[in-house]
């Protein structure tokens, strides 16, 4: 329906550049072009952001749009503009579009017609409208139509005293409703006071209370006892507009609901058979006594629409309806109080001063205010006579009063702490009898006087205040000021607002357009919101996540993607579903075999024993896991195995088979509590089985499991459990355990799972035209995209989605640049990462953009995020409605050729294999993964291409583990030795290819290799002795054993050397089958014809210690003997266990490793430094030597 406004002239005043409307009933209007085409329109004397147009409907209506048009037959119109509405013609609120957006876009010409629906209709009386910009060549011009339908209310007001209340009594006997609904709106100008109270059997309660401006749900138990808060919603609520409100009761929770935000509230489980006996409003009655419950004091304000059940109680009390007491007004009244906003770093007012007055022999000025800002000038007036001036500021959330003269401080009070949380704060200055006092909210500090305060300044200074009359050396205020006075008498603000009072700039006068922007919260996960006037700030310290709003997992979404990015076996954070609702869990991740173990904990994973019980017949265990029940689910569910190992020992205790069929035992595994399974670890789900019955090898082939065969030997049945959908075991029931004689023992191991089904989903593009699609990206107000690619292509579009106007895109640029580009309504923007590497180099790289209320990011790889802040004053809602593309455009151009990897949108993976299985131009997979983590595999380690990933090849390294970085160690006893034999040729070649070549090698040899590491406090003794031709390099015989020497002072200081030795040979042929037997530390004969003598003394010490990673050229003596001593040709003398006493870990944590130098004189060339034990070999050209230790 339209509503036809007329202009009344007498309505006009030039001098108040206000124009009211008023309607003159409801009258259908068949054309919009009709109605606003007619001639003439509103166009002010002076065109500039100081004018306003306001239209008095009448009465509240509903107002679901405007339209504007330009000034007929000229150049003035409208470009863009605000709109207010108030039900008194005070206390104005800005409409705002998203809750963001406050300006409407206007006309572009004077005739054309711009209609903005309203996203949320407004209820109020008065419209006004505020001309931001208009038609640079013209003025202010306007045409304005509104529409809308009439409103119906019922209101009521109340008083906040002790009889002003409304109550609700249901009839004894009344039917339980599955639901409880209570709604209503209300406005209020105080910050606390109970709205509702609900009160039942037993003593139980439920309220509804206003503190500090927030929305209380409370429980109480008895109408003492001290209140339980179960809820807190809403923000600013005594900002004195309206409010809506209602509370929905269901059997195990409540839906609370302020304005539009709703939150789920789970309550106590004595609520699921709670009744209401009592409601009541405005205060809390006592149904008993009728006295009050003590609360935060009564409600004071107005209420419209209660409805209880569907039942209007106002219309109920209007109609005295016996149910239904309250001593109430029909009608909302409310107090006028004018309010003005100082939103910018150019707002400023000026006040005239005052004097002294006779009859109090000072002067006060009086305010109070409301802003998130810790800091800025309330106000400032100079001392002429003095020579000085006053500043009234915040700093720190702390009021301070300075007196100022000739550049030092002559006073200074401080008052007041965390003025800065958005509630009402009240100030008095004083200056009386000699004394000078500040006040705020009732606390005092005092000092010096002032007898004359001259103009003062409010918020700042004009930026043209050439005279120095108002100087500001701090930050500008930003807030809300309200019922200022000057000597004890009001400023009147519509006298300022009509420039017949002192003077301003960018000021909302009559109107606080304070915004709670944490109220809700844009923080996820739990990240702890702050804010000031015009932002608001994310800390995520100990969430778990980052960026700007918390949004994005700070862990990675599984063991699998740790181990890609280096990381060996340890206890990691893995988060299942990246930015999704799940919390981060803790598992141990065991990367020490080829496939990378998730392992998850519970409470009993040892072998627990049973004896016979008279407490029953049954035996029943729960076990209870780390991780909560939804991150179980994802983590099974995204790998591709899982298993769990089950165990029953048993002595005359049965376990599944019984005659009649039913089992004895079983357990509970899957979602949630369980299902029951019947069947054991090693069999198939519904067998009834155990692992022997299913190979056919039971100790009673009568029965499928060992211990159904009732034996007095111990017996057992054991396996893995391996069908995910039954996994986890969740409880466990024994039922044969009563017999006298009978015992067992039972074992339910970790939930183990490997693999990551999200990782290595990929898709490979061969074709710039080929492309996969998905249904759109919802992402309204938090967005993330994470993937890998990799390519050969310079560019090429990874993923686009478009809607009406807005978009969202990620593409290759160029070889080095990856883009970030998308519109939610303002306008396209884009955030840009430069490599200094090439893109197209065919490994992968991996790509994370999120966009959210507050900025856009991108990150490339481990380079530094680039980020794009978000209009402050912006749209923010990313409406999308195509199809995504992935790996191309709607339009099939520049398209992406190569690799994605791993794609996820908000926590979510697409299954990027399943649709290109189905799509031309794409494969599903991508194989290839070495070229970029093949670097992960060290000392020698050689990386091998899986169709799902890598895996390091640790043949050719004296080191194992899964990156080929764990030291093999054994510590020494002085009588342990490990002799390695070196086979022919002929007799490697009927060895099998499939042992490490660190056990068989050619020993056709151009030199030699020597490395190891060694850790004693024993001097002198031999760590490593080659028996060859001329061992002590008497290679022309006739020269003496050349002997190398360590300049280091002390070896033997229990801490960790590296000894590393590199000799080439100067010919083949004479090194040829030279090597015959390699000694790890033997204890040599004290008395031979081969031996040096000072080496063959040394010998027969014998060494203790530790010795590791030692290596001869591609031979690993020590890995062999340790690790393959039955296939390799080794010879262990003496005691000899592997330990981690050559990790760095083992030894004193303040003791650093050393790396030392070896001298000596030079024949080939240089000796080159010793390495640390976790590094390749490096050498020299020094001839091969025994080592000895002095």
């Amino acid at each position: 329906q339209h509503f036809v406004v007329s202009i009344q002239r007498q309505m006009f005043n030039q001098h108040e550049k206000l124009w009211r409307l008023q309607t003159n009933g409801l009258q259908h209007v068949p054309s919009l072009k009709w109605l606003l085409r007619e001639p003439g329109g509103w166009s002010p004397l002076t065109s500039d952001r100081y004018q306003w147009l306001e239209v008095d409907l009448g009465e509240r209506t509903k107002i679901t749009a405007v339209a504007t048009q330009g000034r007929y037959g000229s150049s003035d119109w409208l470009t863009s503009y605000l709109l207010m509405f108030s039900d008194t013609g005070h206390n104005w609120k800005q409409y705002r579009q998203e809750d963001s957006i406050g300006s409407f876009p206007g006309n572009s010409n004077a005739d054309s017609v711009v209609q903005y629906k309203l996203q949320q209709p407004a209820v109020a009386r008065f419209l006004r409208l505020i001309p931001l910009d208009w038609n640079p060549s013209g003025r202010i011009g306007l045409r304005l139509e509104t529409y809308g339908c009439p409103y119906t209310s019922d209101v009521v007001s109340l008083d906040g005293s002790s009889s002003s209340s409304l109550v609700y009594r249901l009839s004894p006997g009344t039917r339980r409703t599955p639901r409880d609904v209570v709604s209503l709106k209300f406005k209020t100008v105080r910050n606390s006071g109970s709205l509702l109270h609900a009160e039942g059997d037993g003593g139980l309660s439920l309220s509804l209370e206003l503190e500090r401006g927030k929305l209380q749900l409370l429980l109480r138990r008895g109408s003492s006892s001290e209140p339980r808060r179960l809820a807190s919603l809403g923000s600013l609520l005594d900002d004195q507009h309206w409010h809506h409100l209602a509370v929905e009761r269901r059997s195990s929770h409540l839906n609370l609901t302020v304005d539009k935000h709703t939150e789920r509230v789970q309550i106590p489980a004595e609520f699921s058979h709670w009744e209401i006996r009592q409601l009541s409003v405005g205060a809390v009655q006592n149904p008993d006594s009728q006295k009050q419950v003590v609360s935060k004091g009564n409600f004071r304000g107005c209420l419209e629409n209660l409805l209880y059940n569907s039942l209007n109680l106002i219309q109920l009390v209007k109609h005295k309806d016996h149910q239904v007491k309250g001593n109430v007004t029909f009608s909302c009244v409310e107090p006028v109080s004018v309010a003005v906003t100082f939103p910018g770093p150019q707002s400023f007012l000026q006040l005239p001063g005052a004097s002294a007055s006779s009859s109090s022999g000072g002067v006060s000025v009086g305010f109070q205010f409301r802003t998130w800002n810790k800091a800025g000038l309330l106000l400032t007036f100079g001392l002429p006579q003095e020579g000085g001036v006053v500043w009234l500021y915040l700093n720190e959330a702390r009021l301070r009063l300075q007196i100022h003269k000739a550049g030092r401080a002559l006073l200074e009070l401080t008052a007041g702490s965390a003025l800065n949380d958005g509630q009402w704060h009240s100030v008095e200055l004083n200056s009386r009898r000699g004394r000078l006092s500040i006040t705020v909210d009732k606390e005092e500090g005092g000092g010096s006087s002032l007898t004359h305060i001259p103009p003062l300044f409010c918020s700042g200074c004009p930026a043209e205040d050439d005279g120095q009359e108002c100087r500001n050396p701090f930050n500008v205020f930003q807030g809300c000021m309200r019922l200022l006075t000057l000597d004890n008498q009001d400023v009147d603000l519509i006298m300022v607002q009509q420039k017949e009072l002192g003077t301003f700039s960018n000021l909302q006068i009559d109107m606080c357009g304070i915004i709670d922007r944490c109220s809700p919260s844009r923080c996820e996960h739990g990240g702890r919101c702050s804010q000031s006037w015009i932002a608001f700030h994310c800390n995520c310290s100990d969430s778990g996540y980052s960026g700007a709003t918390c949004h994005s997992s700070v862990y990675e979404q599984s063991c699998e993607a740790y181990k890609h990015n280096g990381n060996t076996s340890g206890h990691f954070y893995i988060d299942v579903d990246g930015s999704g609702p799940i919390r981060p869990q803790l598992v141990y991740c065991n990367m020490t075999e080829e496939n990378t173990w998730m392992v998850i904990q519970h409470n009993n994973t040892e072998a627990t024993r049973l004896r016979p019980s008279s407490l029953g017949n049954q035996h029943s265990v729960h076990f209870d896991y780390a991780t909560e029940e939804e991150q179980l689910s994802v983590a099974i569910s995204q790998s591709e195995h899982c298993e769990q190992e089950l165990s029953y020992q048993c002595r005359r205790s049965r376990l599944l088979n019984t005659p009649e069929g039913s089992p004895f035992s079983w357990w509970l595994g899957g979602p949630g509590a369980g299902r029951v399974q019947t069947y054991w670890g090693g069999a198939q789900p519904g067998s009834q089985q155990c692992a022997c019955g299913l190979q056919g090898d039971c100790v009673d082939p009568q029965h499928y499991c060992n211990c159904d065969a009732d034996r007095m030997e111990w017996t057992e049945d054991s396996g893995l459990l391996t069908h995910k959908e039954s996994l986890p075991v969740r409880s466990l029931v024994l039922g044969d355990i009563q017999r006298p004689g009978s015992e067992a023992a039972y074992r339910v191991g970790p939930l183990r799972c490997h693999g990551d089904k999200n990782f290595w989903n990929a898709a490979f593009f061969d074709k710039e035209t080929s492309y996969l699609h998905f249904p759109t990206f919802h992402g309204e107000l938090s967005a993330d995209i994470s993937f890998l690619f990799k390519t050969t292509a310079s560019s090429g579009v990874f993923l686009e989605n478009l809607g009406i106007k807005d978009f969202i895109r990620i593409e290759l640029s160029s070889s080095t640049q990856v883009v970030f580009s998308f519109d939610v309504g303002n306008g396209p923007l884009e955030v840009r990462v430069e490599s200094s590497v090439p893109l197209d180099d065919n490994r992968w790289h991996r790509v994370r953009a999120e966009r959210n209320v507050k900025e856009a990011s991108l990150r490339l790889d481990d380079l530094p995020a680039a980020t794009q802040e978000a209009p402050a004053d912006g749209h923010f809602h990313l409406q999308l409605n195509s199809q995504l593309f992935i790996g191309g455009t709607a339009s099939r151009q520049k398209g992406f050729r190569g690799c994605i990897r791993s794609l996820q949108l908000n926590g979510v993976t697409l299954d990027l294999e399943e649709r290109a299985r189905i799509t031309p131009g794409v494969r599903p997979g991508c194989p290839g993964h070495c070229s970029s983590y093949g670097s992960f595999c060290q000392n020698r380690g050689r990386c091998v291409e899986r169709v799902n990933g890598f895996h390091c090849d640790c043949g050719l390294s004296a080191y194992t583990g899964v990156f080929c970085n764990t030291e093999v160690s054994a510590s020494f006893k002085s009588g342990t030795s490990v002799s390695y034999t070196f086979k022919e040729p002929y007799e490697l070649s009927r060895n099998s290819s499939a042992l490490p070549s660190s056990i068989y090698s050619d020993t056709t040899l151009r030199g030699e290799n020597v490395s190891l590491s060694f850790r004693t406090s024993q001097s002198p003794a031999v760590l490593f002795y080659c028996q060859l031709l001329e061992v002590r390099y008497k290679l022309d015989g006739g020269r003496d054993a050349e002997v190398l020497r360590s300049r280091a002072r002390s070896l033997a200081n229990g801490q960790l050397h590296t000894v590393t030795i590199r000799r080439l040979s100067d010919s083949v042929q004479r090194m040829k089958n030279c090597i015959h037997l390699l000694t790890v530390h033997e204890c040599l004969p004290a008395a031979s014809d081969d031996l040096d003598p000072d080496l063959a003394r040394l010998g027969s010490l014998g060494f203790t210690g530790c010795l590791s990673v030692v290596s001869f050229n591609s031979i690993s003596p020590l890995k062999a003997a340790l690790l393959h001593p039955d296939t390799s040709p080794v010879i262990i003398t003496g005691p000899l266990a592997r330990s981690n006493c050559g990790s760095s870990a083992s030894a004193n944590p303040y003791a650093a490793e050393n790396t030392h130098h070896l001298s000596g004189r030079r024949r080939e060339g240089p000796l080159v430094n010793a390495i640390r034990t976790d590094s390749a070999l490096i050498g020299g050209t020094e001839p091969f030597h025994p080592v000895a230790l002095y």
